[in-house]
């Protein structure tokens, strides 16, 4: 990722602030995709928002195709507090993995992110601070759902229903880490610094606050009201795609720890029936002899099963092994639940004397916790984690 870091007035390095920054110092991070008509009235209105006695610098962290940068140095030069901009050429984790490098950069007490479109008010940056110094909390939200508080800035009746629905998801889906959090879908928060650690982020899209609540867990959290605004120029970036991603991000979540992962496992491998007899239909159909059918059509099942699971469970694990390496391993492990579960129900039946019916459950139970096991440390398993095992035993001999 090439990456071009620059700051007016004065020119910074690998972090936004220096290891000494002042009692409660804010970077307010702003990630940017084509949001040039924006700059200017958010710079201003920071400007008129932001008293003289709160320390704040302003990291634009851009992913922008067209002149937003430009636009944002030209009008750097007329605020007096610091304004950088970090621009990405590959963008990463989106919205979200670009409020991540900013929190890479950033070294001050409080943490504080908005959008550029000025939906999120800006004089309320202020309170948001103040709101966390006075109650001593780590993340402060800006929630369009409690008193004082309202979602008017959303354009029509489809997206108030989404993101309502989508609101009650998430709460459903993580109840304990987002408890006292009315609004996880807000992109408008303030966060205390040492409450993040930026290394076991893992976004996609542009919802981090549920990112950083889930992964974080922050201790106390407290809330103001916010009307949310309409644009001030350009137009939304919320699209189908940013929706799929979304419920992606969701899963990925919710399936974070490994007894989630191996519910979500199974219950990919009970949808993958639906393939796997489709396509046995189709081939007996055409004429196919059953046996040679079973086969094939279970590799309709195995092929659905693989997409779920790269997408849904282990998307964070793709990228240390070529995807013909990881399918192959991943088919050859699915048929081979077959050879072991036949062989399994005989030791059941002839060794142990169990019925025919609960050997053969007992023998799909063990099948699947193996093929799991197997799948996660063949398929998915980083080879630097097993490299360093190794070494690690090697040392130890």
């Amino acid at each position: 990722m090439s990456e071009d870091l620059w700051s007016l007035p004065a020119p910074i390095d690998a972090e936004l602030t220096t290891p000494h920054s002042p009692a409660g110092s804010v970077t307010l991070i702003i990630p940017t995709f084509n949001e040039a008509g924006n700059i200017g009235e958010l710079l201003r209105r920071l400007g008129d928002a932001l008293p003289d006695h709160l320390p704040c610098a302003v990291l634009f962290v851009d992913d922008s195709t067209d002149d937003t940068p430009a636009v944002i140095e030209k009008a750097a030069a007329e605020h007096p507090f610091p304004v950088s901009v970090l621009h990405r050429e590959a963008a990463e984790g989106g919205l979200g993995g670009a409020v991540v490098e900013g929190l890479k950069r950033a070294d001050t007490d409080w943490i504080v992110v908005m959008d550029a479109d000025l939906q999120h008010p800006p004089h309320l940056v202020p309170e948001l601070v103040g709101e966390g110094e006075r109650t001593g909390a780590d993340l402060v939200v800006a929630s369009r759902y409690i008193s004082g508080g309202s979602r008017a800035g959303l354009a029509g009746s489809y997206r108030i229903a989404v993101s309502r629905g989508a609101t009650w998801l998430t709460k459903g889906l993580f109840p304990r880490a987002l408890r006292g959090i009315s609004d996880p879908m807000s992109g408008f928060f303030a966060m205390r610094r040492r409450a993040v650690t930026a290394e076991a982020l893992k976004p996609l899209g542009y919802k981090i606050l549920l990112e950083l609540a889930v992964r974080c867990r922050p201790g106390k959290v407290a809330e103001i009201p916010f009307v949310f605004q309409d644009r001030y120029s350009g137009t939304s970036k919320s699209t189908a795609r940013e929706g799929l991603r979304f419920l992606t991000h969701l899963a990925a979540l919710r399936s974070a720890s490994p007894p989630a992962r191996m519910i979500g496992f199974g219950l990919i491998g009970l949808s993958g029936f639906v393939p796997n007899l489709a396509a046995l239909w189709l081939l007996t159909h055409a004429g196919m002899h059953y046996l040679p059918a079973e086969i094939a059509a279970n590799q309709a099942g195995v092929l659905w099963n693989f997409l779920l699971i790269e997408t849904l469970l282990f998307r964070d694990r793709r990228h240390h092994r070529h995807r013909a390496d990881r399918i192959g391993r991943f088919a050859l492990l699915a048929n081979a639940d077959l050879l072991l579960r036949i062989p399994l129900i005989a030791v059941f039946v002839a060794t142990f004397g169990m019925a025919v019916l609960p050997a053969t459950a007992l023998a799909l139970v063990t099948t699947f916790v193996l093929r799991f096991a197997a799948t996660e440390a063949l398929v998915y398993l980083p080879r630097t984690a097993r490299k360093s095992h190794t070494a690690g035993r090697h040392t130890k001999s």
